[in-house]
């Protein structure tokens, strides 16, 4: 490949290139395609990229500075442009292009084409003639559809290839499933081929959303059977009326007046931190079908090289770069639902619902592509915004398995999002009290630095103003007293979340501390109540719940159950000191290791009153021994 630079692509490509329809690919030094645009006007676009570095944003010119040649495709019209550029980046998979994320095959549910034919998962389409129902972002609904036909019509499951033929001259034996009642035995006869069919074209007609419809017909069927005394007979139907009725109440029910609805929302990592995941996306499509969403779908898009959001201006609009990578991304995710779908010849819906306005051109002027701004409609797609959020969540915790440190990140950029705080609560602290009935009253400290322990800045703390067990009043001086000496010796050094460990009357006295010191508004503060494990925030009567699963939830009880083991772990050391000063150390002349000495080798200080002046010389020698026994003998 001829490498051009920069002037040569300008004077040899651009100049010539037509003001029509197309698509364009960029080619490095090694003649790999690193990125494929479409265009409404090629030599208008194609020339975005070749002006002066500072009209480019930084990730755009590292893809200019990696382009050695050009070459462009004139199609008739933006519409075909779409679908030539989706091809061409399913094939190439440029470095610099939204790609699909194919880290895993999402499940179908198959109509084999074949006498008698059989209904089965697979993530496998094969052009054989079958059916396609799919694809399923949930497996577990796709096999909980599947259990419903063999439950429902007893449909077989095994692989013989059955004729009329051979089940007439008897070649095949019943299996243990038809003798179960789990099997309508079409191998021997049971069930001719006319009525088996008719199973299948219920579940052909349940699998494309008409389920009211099938509740209808089976009800209708029942009617007569019960009529004509065939009680079996109906009371089959009335059960699968009702299993019918069973899954159409768990579904995703909307207004019945919504029919033929596509749905489309898509979410940026962007959007919950500046340290999540850069250049993912994560999309869910809903598509309705007579008042039920039959067909759920969850991808997520990633950007490689970071490019998404900054592409340069197609020509005549005028929206920001960030506004236009965000449209690339949900017209790329749109053209990928339907090219899966069309592999079971579906098609787009007459009616499609999005959250902001693709690129022009996606689809023929026959499709209502619009936003919605109230009423139903809004609402579905707010229901989608909602799948898409948690599917999202749920990619990202997958990663952070893989990635702890991603996950420390996770944590506290959701914490910003959560708690509603001004900046990214990069130093955390949390206190805790520790006492039993009053004994040894002390507090600690934990920092937390980019969600990580940060044990060199622990600290403990000996109650000194308050006697008993004061959790409030406790609360209150080590609170100020942390943070004035604190201000005093490293004032830039001030956390962005403080976390108390405790329930209200706990937070209003740390809050209160704050306040003496001039800190409240300076330093969000929160309690963590244990029972339930909400959040309360200063002069908010309600307390503020978190998913279970939050990263944010999370972060926080892993800050209280630190504070609160190290908390214990210092409450415990002085009360083993305490104890063992109790007697021997107020000997004269003993020290405390004279003391452990004494307590290693006869467990209590019962029995190192009832030992021998011999037996204590044996452990700590004639002079300290003589000194102990006079003590503890009274002498």
């Amino acid at each position: 490949m001829r490498i051009r630079d920069k002037d040569t692509i300008k004077k040899e490509i651009i100049s010539l290139l037509p003001h029509q329809p197309g698509v364009y690919r960029f080619f490095d030094s090694d003649g790999k395609i690193i990125y494929v645009g479409k265009a409404k006007d090629l030599k208008k676009r194609v020339s975005s990229y070749f002006v002066s570095e500072n009209r480019l944003n930084a990730k755009t010119q590292v893809l200019v500075s990696k382009i050695a040649d050009v070459k462009f495709t004139v199609v008739e019209n933006e519409q075909d442009a779409f679908l030539l550029e989706n091809n061409l980046i399913k094939e190439n998979q440029p470095r610099y292009n939204i790609l699909l994320k194919d880290s895993k095959t999402y499940p179908w549910i198959c109509i084999k084409k074949e006498p008698f034919p059989r209904i089965f998962i697979t993530r496998t389409l094969t052009r054989d003639g079958s059916l396609y129902f799919g694809p399923y972002s949930s497996a577990m609904y796709a096999h909980s559809l599947v259990d419903m036909f063999h439950s429902m019509f007893r449909l077989r499951t095994c692989s013989l290839k059955l004729n009329k033929e051979d089940i007439a001259a008897g070649k095949f034996r019943e299996c243990l499933n038809y003798h179960i009642n789990k099997c309508c035995a079409p191998c021997i006869g049971k069930i001719s081929e006319e009525a088996y069919n008719e199973m299948i074209e219920a579940s052909k007609n349940i699998l494309k959303g008409n389920l009211s419809q099938m509740i209808r017909l089976f009800r209708e069927k029942m009617e007569e059977a019960a009529s004509a005394l065939e009680f079996e007979q109906a009371q089959a139907y009335k059960e699968r009326m009702q299993m019918l009725s069973t899954h159409y109440n768990k579904s995703l029910i909307v207004q019945p007046s919504l029919t033929n609805l596509d749905v489309f929302s898509i979410l940026f990592t962007d959007s919950i931190g500046k340290n999540a995941k850069k250049g993912s996306a994560f999309g869910n499509f809903f598509r309705v079908t007579n008042g039920c969403i039959t067909r759920v779908l969850s991808l997520e898009l990633k950007t490689q090289g970071d490019l998404s959001d900054e592409i340069p201006e197609e020509c005549g609009l005028q929206d920001s770069s960030a506004d236009k990578g965000r449209k690339e991304v949900l017209t790329q995710f749109m053209l990928s639902v339907y090219n899966i779908l069309s592999d079971a010849d579906e098609k787009p819906s007459k009616e499609i619902l999005v959250p902001f306005l693709p690129s022009s051109g996606i689809l023929s002027e026959d499709h209502n592509i619009h936003v919605p701004q109230k009423g139903d409609k809004l609402s579905l797609l707010e229901l989608s915004t909602k799948n898409a959020r948690e599917f999202m969540l749920q990619a990202l915790k997958q990663e952070a398995l893989k990635n702890p440190e991603d996950k420390k990140n996770i944590g506290v950029e959701m914490l910003k999002r959560d708690l509603h705080l001004k900046e990214y609560p990069v130093h955390i602290e949390c206190f805790d009290n520790s006492n039993i009935q009053g004994t040894n009253p002390v507090a600690s400290c934990v920092v937390f630095r980019n969600g990580k322990p940060s044990k060199k800045d622990y600290r403990k703390f000996n109650i000194k103003t308050v006697v008993g067990a004061n959790d409030f009043a406790s609360m209150y001086e080590v609170v100020y007293r942390r943070y004035s000496r604190l201000m005093a010796e490293a004032p830039e050094d001030l956390p962005q979340l403080v976390v108390v460990d405790g329930g209200r009357g706990q937070l209003d006295f740390a809050y209160q501390a704050l306040k003496d010191l001039g800190l409240d508004g300076k330093m969000p503060i929160i309690g963590i109540a244990k029972r339930l494990e909400e959040l309360i925030r200063p002069g908010d009567p309600n307390p503020l719940f978190l998913d279970k699963n939050s990263p944010s939830l999370k972060t926080i009880m892993q800050l209280r159950d630190e504070a609160h083991r190290f908390g214990i772990t210092f409450h415990r050391s002085l009360r083993s000191k305490h104890q063992t000063q109790t007697e021997l150390s107020e000997i004269k002349g003993i020290g405390e290791k004279t003391s452990q000495k004494l307590l290693q080798h006869f467990k209590s200080v019962a029995r190192v009153k009832k030992a021998t002046e011999e037996e204590l010389s044996a452990v700590i020698g004639k002079s300290a021994a003589k000194k102990v026994f006079s003590h503890l003998s009274g002498n």
